[in-house]
């Protein structure tokens, strides 16, 4: 009797596992908006044939930002020093480019070396510690960095930077050419292939399991997730991936300064983020995206006090639009889905 009675729940349950393993399976496959948006770095080729280097900034800071979304949009570690990241994948490229190795690829493969074992290193100290202190961790390796390139000016070029970076051509076919046409689609290129490993990630075990860290950390290892090591392996991801940025970035400009490593560019970085939505991958390309482009007009319409327009904008923002451009886009879409199963469920 005792298993008659068991058996319909124990299938019921059955059931609702393969429901739930078939929905999270469909929620990786690619959505037409998905395809669409790839369309617009073609587009834009074709578009905006003078305004090259200025998409290959948007395309390095898509890069940037999607770096930071891993570690804080799925695994909700907060950093204010992800520019040290960059700057190492950077420098990477610089003191390669001066030493007559300037391979593109084997310059990535480096640079994401050098900023994953960074990464690697300063992530033990982020789980001693809460957001704050987590916070100010990744700021003072960051502020420490930058003052070592600034000391270390005989490696570093100090405030004068690495000019006149020799980078070969792309697989030795491929030359960068002073339009920033070869630049703009390898850096394209790049993004792609890390965001298509990236989304691989996110939905995969690995990824629901970030998601579980951000939200209730100290039940997840009742679940057999290892909290510390997701942690680990995350933060070096993202390390690795801001490496990458920074070497695409020194490999298009062929120049890098003590900027990459400023703070101002870790500050940026999470306006960007917060500006197109956490969590959401697409959220920091399209940050990205209206960043950059807002920059640059509002700089050319008033050079001297754009800020202050690009600070309105964000104030209202955070103020009407939580989620920042996705996660308003998903509440609105959402609202009106539900209006309308309102609607025919009244109606029949």
């Amino acid at each position: 009797m005792t298993n008659l009675a068991l058996a319909p729940a124990t299938t019921a349950q059955s059931a609702a596992i393969h429901d739930s393993l078939q929905r999270f399976r469909r929620s990786a496959d690619w959505k037409p908006l998905e395809y669409l948006f790839w369309c617009l770095p073609v587009a834009a080729y074709f578009l905006f044939p003078g305004n090259y280097l200025l998409l290959s900034q948007i395309a390095v800071t898509s890069l940037f930002a999607l770096s930071l979304d891993l570690i804080f949009g799925y695994a909700g570690v907060i950093s204010l020093g992800h520019a040290a990241f960059f700057g190492v994948g950077a420098y990477t490229v610089g003191l390669l480019g001066l030493r007559g190795v300037g391979d593109p690829l084997l310059g990535l493969l480096l640079a994401a070396v050098f900023a994953a074992i960074l990464g690697f290193l300063s992530s033990f100290l982020l789980l001693r510690g809460s957001d704050l202190a987590r916070l100010m961790v990744t700021l003072g390796v960051a502020l420490m960095l930058y003052e070592l390139a600034n000391k270390f000016s005989d490696v570093t070029g100090g405030v004068d930077g690495i000019p006149g970076i020799e980078i070969k051509p792309i697989l030795g076919l491929f030359e960068f050419d002073l339009y920033g046409r070869v630049g703009y689609i390898y850096a394209v290129v790049v993004l792609f292939v890390l965001f298509w490993l990236a989304r691989r990630l996110v939905h995969s075990p690995f990824g629901q399991g970030l998601r579980g860290i951000q939200m209730n950390a100290q039940r997840m290892p009742a679940l057999g997730v290892p909290v510390n090591r997701r942690l680990v392996a995350i933060y070096t991801l993202g390390a690795a991936y801001a490496g990458v940025a920074g070497a695409v970035l020194a490999q298009t400009n062929q120049f890098v300064s003590l900027a990459v490593l400023g703070f101002d560019n870790s500050a940026d970085l999470l306006l960007i983020l917060i500006l197109g939505g956490t969590g959401r991958l697409y959220g920091g390309l399209i940050g990205a995206i209206v960043f950059i482009v807002a920059k640059h007009f509002l700089s050319g319409m008033n050079p001297q006090y754009w800020q202050f327009w690009l600070g309105l904008a964000l104030v209202l923002l955070v103020m009407f639009a939580r989620g920042g451009i996705l996660g308003t886009a998903a509440k609105w879409t959402e609202s009106r889905r539900q209006k309308a199963a309102r609607g025919a469920g009244s109606a029949s």
